[in-house]
């Protein structure tokens, strides 16, 4: 390819062979932090206390590593090319989510989105000054597929039972090991055994495995020495057993579709290259898939020595066989084939023609291993993913619901979104049937909802302009200039092609791996000259460097001050399991409060603290307090169902139901398939209501009761609705007229001298099982109803009262009450 004749040609290392000592301290910082944040559950924004602390930590190392580059490289931030301005414009993407806490359903999820946002934004600042050096950009190169392989090692050494072993190798940096063993590095769930390694979720290993599989062959490929070409080797199979081991139907999905698409990247005989490792290795991991699932089931229920070693001997055995094998053929072949294929390669489109026939071929096996009897030589578990893998199996369905149901949450919120979080928030809300899921499985949808339109054209543009211009100075460049840094191009294309079906940016690992490769992939790109600005480059660089560094110096005592919140609330939380001291809890729970004043784990227990203690005093100074700590948490978090739910079981132990009531009604939407709140609002409509039938206020009884009905055809609606929902979509929680809405309902009727329609409701919420005292009186209010209307059911009142004879006396008393 020739060089570019216009424009400014990419710049992406320097000659210098003295480089300052802060280039080596930024290094190592690198390296320790791509080193020590996998085994921190991948820095899982888990929306919850236990996943906090690594965040807040990653963003204190992310700044640390932002103040060294600003040192280390303080001389090349000019502005005089188009590269220098996405330096700058990186900062609009925190800046969206600053921006969107104006109307952020969650505060406190809004605010952890920011520090995620600026970790990100350092390491694409880092990464773009730092990959235009050859030695730092192979460095960081080496140090990316180090980690990656021992995240590998680390999930086979889980996998084949080892997880003590596993556990005291990173126990000593992790808050992730309990009992010696890392959390979940393999998961159970309907499936089975899932491998998750660091990850504790399956489906983002895949996209991970899927993503570091690629790499490993372009790392073949590229290596010139015989050991790397070896040790890239060599981890092709572990890898793609791995892949398999997940059960991930993502990853079987997408993996041909980035394997079509980065073989658009490659001229004719490096693309028989790529297919050529990819089949070797693809056959010789199935060969020995059965025997290491199999072997890692039994082992992980009943530990064997033995048989460990003997999983391990197949894998490395194999492993080794490939390694060399795959050497064999960069030794020999692939030179010969560059010669043989010149001629083809010179002619136009010459590239698309193998992607075009690898679809066809990718096609035909998706056929054999899913239509057809081939699949029975892999595992009985990967038979059973692969049989599944269709358009109307649940998890697609489940899917598709989510994503319409966030168009829902876009709709309301459109233009700065509903801040970050705002899925996790407020997908109750919006959910089409009832369902439990904090994250939308899109990540660019879920982008959306939190940003709004404003923050995802920043994004996309960001990204898109990024990919554009590496590509157009890809095409240009020679083939030493482009390996130099494709691996970045494959691990953000990979992971991101992935996030179209999953929530792989929830794990912060994996947005710092697609931000220092879109680092690097600025770094390589086409980067013409501007026009001269106003701003001379002395004049930029001062200012940005001061704005980069107070920027960077607030967010690193930001993040101080909020592990500093974070270790209280952790143990404000041990505390409170252990102490019956009021004064010693209260304090542990303000030294949170004084640092986060709504953060909601401690709001939640002050709360209860002092609930508790107003029910045993009825004190009011602890009902106010209760309230005021409510009110002020409810200002941040007013979606938040734990607050909402104490402040009407307070406002009811004062007696305040009608403001509790209130609560409940206002809050009904926003919790449209929530059983328990249909059943508070309905109990608390009928206490109300009968109360004013008792007072002989007719216009309050009628308002509470009417307001009680209104909730239970709500309840028939969505049961209604529910039975629409397809077959293949698996409810993971039920709605239903429960037993305690059909007694508050029919209560309402009863008293409202409606007998018939009493029973009716009532008839609904019986059960067998007459030892629970609320199914007991549905049967009670069945029995009276149905017995004035001059009916019976003479089975169902001799299994009450053999249940309990006292309710013998209370029918009797119902009805003379009525």
């Amino acid at each position: 390819m020739s060089n570019p004749v216009y424009g400014k040609q990419a710049k992406t290392s320097t000659r210098d062979d003295k480089r300052p000592a802060m280039f080596w301290v930024l290094i190592v910082g690198m390296i320790l932090f791509l080193a020590w944040s996998p085994f921190q559950a991948a820095l899982f924004n888990g929306q919850m206390l236990d996943f906090e602390k690594p965040l807040y930590w990653a963003v204190i190392f992310a700044s640390i590593l932002l103040i060294l580059a600003i040192v280390s490289y303080y001389k090349k931030f000019k502005l005089e090319e188009q590269r220098d301005w996405l330096a700058v414009l990186v900062l609009l993407l925190p800046l969206t989510y600053v921006l969107s806490l104006t109307s952020a359903a969650s505060h406190y999820l809004a605010m952890n989105m920011v520090v995620v946002q600026c970790i990100y934004a350092a390491l694409f600042i880092i990464s773009i000054y730092l990959l235009q050096d050859r030695l730092g950009n192979k460095i960081i190169h080496n140090l990316i597929m180090t980690v990656a392989y021992i995240i590998v090692g680390f999930g086979f050494i889980n996998w084949f039972g080892q997880w003590v072993l596993a556990g005291k190798m990173v126990g000593w940096f992790t808050q992730y090991v309990y009992q010696y063993r890392y959390i979940n590095a393999v998961m159970t769930d309907t499936n089975g055994l899932r491998l998750t390694s660091v990850f504790q979720y399956a489906n983002t290993y895949a996209a991970f495995l899927m993503a570091f599989l690629f790499a490993a062959v372009f790392c073949l490929m590229k290596s010139k020495s015989w050991y790397g070409k070896a040790t890239h080797g060599f981890m092709l199979v572990p890898i793609l057993v791995s892949l398999f081991l997940t059960l991930s139907r993502g990853g079987l999905v997408m993996l041909p579709v980035v394997f079509v698409l980065l073989l658009l990247f490659l001229k004719p005989a490096r693309q028989i290259i790529w297919i050529l490792h990819c089949a070797i290795a693809g056959i010789a991991s199935i060969s020995i898939l059965a025997p290491i699932t199999n072997m890692g089931l039994q082992l992980n229920k009943t530990y064997n020595g033995g048989e460990a070693a003997k999983a391990w001997g197949i894998l490395i055995g194999i492993s080794l066989a490939v390694a060399v094998v795959l050497w064999l053929v960069e030794r020999y072949l692939a030179p010969k084939l560059e010669n043989a294929l010149k001629g083809w390669t010179s002619r136009k489109l010459s590239n698309l023609w193998l992607p075009v026939g690898s679809v066809v071929v990718i096609g035909l096996l998706a056929f054999l291993f899913i239509g057809t009897g081939l699949r029975s030589v892999l595992p009985e578990n990967v038979q059973v993913r692969f049989e599944n893998i269709n358009f109307r199996q649940h998890s697609v369905l489940e899917r598709l619901v989510f994503y319409q149901d966030a168009v829902k949450s876009i709709k309301d919120h459109p233009i700065i979104g509903s801040g970050g979080g705002g899925w996790a928030t407020l997908y109750e809300k919006y959910q089409d049937y009832p369902y439990t899921s904090r994250q939308a499985h899109n990540f660019f949808m879920q982008y959306l909802v939190e940003v709004g339109i404003l923050g995802f054209v920043i994004f996309m543009s960001f990204i898109l302009y990024i990919f554009y211009k590496y590509i157009r100075s890809y095409i240009r460049q020679d083939d030493e200039e482009r390996d130099s840094h494709f691996l970045y191009l494959i691990l953000a294309l990979s992971i991101l092609l992935h996030s179209l079906l999953d929530f792989n940016l929830s794990y912060v690992f994996m947005g710092i791996l697609i931000f220092t490769s879109l680092g690097g992939m600025a770094a390589a790109m086409d980067s013409k000259p501007l026009k001269r600005l106003s701003v001379g480059a002395s004049g930029f660089r001062i200012m940005y460097s001061a704005v980069l560094g107070i920027l960077s110096i607030v967010v690193l005592f930001a993040g101080l001050r909020f592990v500093q919140s974070a270790n209280a609330a952790v143990y404000a939380k041990q505390v409170m399991s252990v102490s019956t001291s009021f004064e010693e809890i209260q304090s542990a729970i303000n030294k949170d409060l004084e640092l986060r004043p709504t953060h909601p784990d401690s709001v939640i227990r002050l709360a209860a603290l002092y609930k508790n203690v107003y029910d045993q005093t009825k004190k009011e100074e602890f009902y106010n307090a209760a309230i005021e700590v409510l009110n002020t948490g409810l200002k941040a978090e007013p979606y938040n169902k734990i607050m909402l739910n104490s402040k009407v079981n307070l406002l009811k132990a004062k007696g305040e139901n009608e403001q509790a009531f209130s609560i409940l009604e206002n809050n009904i939407s926003n919790f449209n398939w929530d059983n328990d709140w249909y059943n508070m609002l309905i109990t608390q409509a009928y206490t109300i209501g009968n109360k004013a039938r008792e007072q002989k206020d007719t216009a309050k009884e009628q308002k509470y009761f009417q307001a009680g009905l209104a909730a239970y055809q709500k309840v028939l609606d969505g049961v209604a609705h529910i039975k629409t929902v397809p077959p293949e979509i698996e409810l993971t929680r039920t709605f239903e007229v429960t037993p305690g809405i059909a007694l508050s309902t029919s209560k309402i009727e009863f008293m409202s001298g409606k007998p018939a329609e009493a029973a009716s409701i009532l008839k609904s919420g019986l059960k067998d099982d007459l030892s629970d005292a609320t199914n007991r009186e549905v049967a009670r209010y069945y029995i009276v109803a149905l017995q004035q209307q001059g009916q019976d059911d003479k089975a169902l009142y001799d299994k009450l009262i053999k249940a309990d004879p006292k309710e013998k006396e209370q029918i009797a008393q119902l009805k003379s009450e009525k």
